[in-house]
C-alpha cells in the first residue's frame, strides 16, 4: 500500500497516481470476506489490487491459522487485515501516515479484529526495533511506496524478522529487482505481475551470502 510520508520518501510521481480515489477496497476471503474497508484520499495511495491480493493468498494457502504477520507501509491495511480474516493469529500492521492510521484502526474495531495491531511509526525504523527485540514473523508483507527505491533496504530491515520458513511478499514497480536475489541472502518462491505491478514471495536463502556481502 502506497503513501507517500512513510520513511519521508519523495511524492510518488503523478504518473503512478491513480485517476480517481479508490474509496474503499474489499476483503476477498475468511471470516469477514467482502467487508469493506475505507480508503483515505491520499495522494500516491494505491492499495494491492483485487486479483493480485487474490493471487498471493492462493499462495499462501487460504487459511493463515496460527501465524504471526507483520505488514509493513500498511496503507490502507488491506493485506494486514486480509491475512487478520483468514486466521493469522497476530498482525502487526506499521504505517506512518495518521489517516491510514486512524482508518485501519477504525477497521480493525469494527470487525471485532482483536488479534490486529496497528503501530504509527516509520516503517524501517520499526523493523529494526523488532529486530533488536527478537520478534520473529511468519509472513512478512513488504509494499513501500511506488519510485520510493525502498524494498531492499526493508529486505535488509527485515532480514532478522523472517521466522524458519517464513515468507516475505513484496511488491514494486521496478522491473529487475527480483533479479539474482540469491545473491542476497533470499530464494525467489513465487513471481507475478500484473500491469506496473511486480510481485513476489521470497524465502531466506539457505545457502550464506560471500562474507562482506550484503543487500
Amino acid at each position: 500500500m502506497k503513501t507517500p510520508t512513510s520513511s519521508h520518501r519523495a511524492p510518488t510521481p503523478a504518473h503512478h497516481r491513480p485517476r480517481h480515489p479508490v474509496g474503499e477496497v474489499r476483503i476477498i476471503g475468511g471470516l469477514w470476506k467482502r467487508s469493506k474497508l475505507a480508503v483515505p484520499d491520499l495522494p500516491g495511495l494505491r492499495p494491492t489490487p483485487d486479483r493480485v491480493r487474490e493471487t498471493v493468498f492462493n499462495w499462501l494457502g487460504q487459511t493463515l491459522a496460527g501465524l504471526r504477520v507483520l505488514d509493513l507501509f500498511a496503507g490502507s491495511g488491506a493485506l494486514g487485515l486480509e491475512a487478520a480474516s483468514r486466521g493469522a493469529a497476530s498482525v502487526l500492521l506499521i504505517e506512518q501516515h495518521p489517516r491510514c492510521v486512524a482508518a485501519i484502526a477504525a477497521a480493525a474495531q469494527r470487525l471485532g479484529a482483536t488479534q490486529v495491531q496497528v503501530r504509527a511509526a516509520d516503517a524501517l525504523a520499526s523493523a529494526q526495533s523488532l529486530a533488536r527485540a527478537g520478534e520473529r514473523f511468519d509472513v512478512i508483507f513488504i509494499d513501500p511506496p511506488y519510485a520510493s527505491a525502498q524494498q531492499l533496504a526493508a529486505l535488509r530491515a527485515v532480514q532478522p524478522l523472517v521466522a524458519p520458513q517464513g515468507l516475505v511478499y513484496v511488491e514494486t514497480d521496478i522491473a529487475d529487482l527480483f533479479e539474482a536475489l540469491d545473491a542476497k541472502g533470499w530464494a525467489l518462491w513465487r513471481q507475478g505481475r500484473a500491469g506496473q505491478v511486480h510481485f513476489a514471495l521470497l524465502r531466506r536463502n539457505t545457502v550464506s551470502m560471500p562474507e562482506g556481502q550484503s543487500l
